[in-house]
């Protein structure tokens, strides 16, 4: 196995490892968890741009990246707009009872917790590093599909916690990343990819509070 090669596996199992394996364990609570996930995603990316001098950072903005981010992310939230005009379709979404937040902690959780704890974090540890790095190992269309069957083995335990389909979510959350890189690819920067993620997840959690709230 080459040294590239082994690098890009020791880089996929920190990943892997961190989501499903030590911040669970860290039994943190919510902002601990949005916290440790932003350090983690900053220190993982530095770490391996530090080891990998040829992997070429990924800018977080730029002209085309945040007008294609913008474009895409709008399909979400005419989504969310058809939901809510459909009562069956809004109790359709209705999460489970114990997702029900107060409004201040569902100010929090779409302030905070998704553009930090999640976008922020995956974007950086996925699109801004895993995901150039493996198609500089394997080649883009390899690496760009390996890259997106890692994001979704990170969503494992996530699935767990929420009492989903583990199965059901990998597969959902891998068509997602891979639809992710190619955002990152087109738009050459973080900003469509991150935005079109903030997007999905801030509609969802609207959409399944607005389902359990007509119940």
């Amino acid at each position: 196995m080459s040294r590239d090669r082994a690098e890009a596996l020791v880089a996929v199992a920190t990943a892997l490892t961190w989501s499903n394996l030590v911040l669970p364990r860290l039994g943190l609570g919510s902002r601990g968890r949005t916290a440790a996930n932003a350090v983690f995603a900053t220190a993982f990316d530095r770490a391996i741009h530090a080891t990998n001098p040829d992997l070429a950072p990924v800018p977080w903005t730029s002209r085309e990246g945040t007008a294609l981010g913008v474009a895409v992310a709008a399909v979400p939230v005419a989504g969310y707009g058809v939901i809510a005009s459909v009562p069956t379709l809004r109790e359709a979404v209705a999460g489970h009872a114990g997702e029900r937040r107060t409004p201040l902690e569902f100010a929090e959780w779409i302030g905070l917790h998704i553009p930090v704890g999640t976008v922020y974090a995956e974007e950086t540890i996925f699109r801004g590093t895993l995901d150039p790095l493996s198609e500089n190992v394997f080649g883009v269309e390899i690496g760009s599909a390996v890259a997106a069957l890692i994001f979704g083995l990170w969503h494992i335990h996530p699935a767990r916690a929420a009492g989903d389909n583990v199965a059901a979510t990998v597969v959902a959350t891998a068509v997602a990343g891979y639809g992710f890189g190619l955002l990152r690819r087109r738009g050459g920067s973080l900003a469509a990819p991150a935005l079109v993620h903030l997007a999905i997840n801030v509609v969802g959690a609207f959409t399944t509070r607005l389902g359990s709230d007509a119940r």
